[in-house]
């Protein structure tokens, strides 16, 4: 009886391989030949679960964002009590990749974010992933601005600036932490600076509103 394969398994063992060259030699070094030695399958079995590299890197992609997903809403379900500020922070430091278990994701998203300079197909993805992350923050952001009692009238933040400005933020901490210029506790320090900066504000409009 042949032997019964679980695509979805493979293409992410596939993936895990494209990360891992991702990191030692970017994107565009990977090939499907070194991607089925690194992860121990031959080269019919890469592509048969992709038709092309570009596809290939695609899910790679979509498979590391994915992974940052899930530890949002892991870190989001772990401490359900917690306020709307405080899961703002802590989707804030997963999204920034800070911590040192997180250094060779982050080179990996850096690298493709390289790559997708110059390449479309793979800044379509990319796009769709910070469109999502940009919408939870704001999402956060909105509860917490609910969350303060406010006078009739009152206007805060518009939630989606600032979850720009907090996105941008985040990614730009993760190169300034893998190449050396801020360590991981000076970065966090910042993003925990902006996002108590953040519900500052929102406590000050709501006052200067009551006044």
């Amino acid at each position: 009886m042949p032997k019964q394969v679980d695509y979805e398994s493979r293409r992410r063992q596939i993936a895990e391989a494209v990360c891992l060259l991702a990191d030692e030699h970017g994107p565009e070094g990977v090939t499907m030949r070194d991607v089925a030695a690194r992860a121990q399958v031959s080269l019919g079995a890469v592509q048969r679960c992709f038709r092309s590299k570009e596809e290939m890197l695609l899910f790679a992609v979509d498979h590391v964002g994915e992974r940052i997903t899930e530890r949002m809403r892991d870190c989001l379900a772990r401490t359900p009590a917690q306020t709307a500020a405080t899961a703002l922070g802590h989707v804030a430091t997963e999204i920034a990749l800070l911590r040192k278990e997180h250094r060779a994701e982050a080179r990996i998203w850096l690298a493709f974010v390289a790559q997708a300079a110059v390449s479309e197909p793979l800044a379509g993805p990319l796009r769709t992933s910070y469109a999502a992350l940009q919408g939870l923050l704001a999402r956060l952001i909105t509860e917490a601005a609910e969350s303060v009692p406010a006078d009739e009238g009152a206007a805060p933040p518009d939630p989606q600036r600032e979850a720009r400005t907090l996105l941008a933020l985040a990614d730009g901490l993760t190169s300034h932490v893998l190449i050396g210029h801020l360590s991981e506790e000076e970065a966090e320090d910042v993003l925990h600076a902006h996002v108590v900066g953040l519900w500052e504000r929102l406590h000050t409009t709501c006052a200067r509103k009551a006044v």
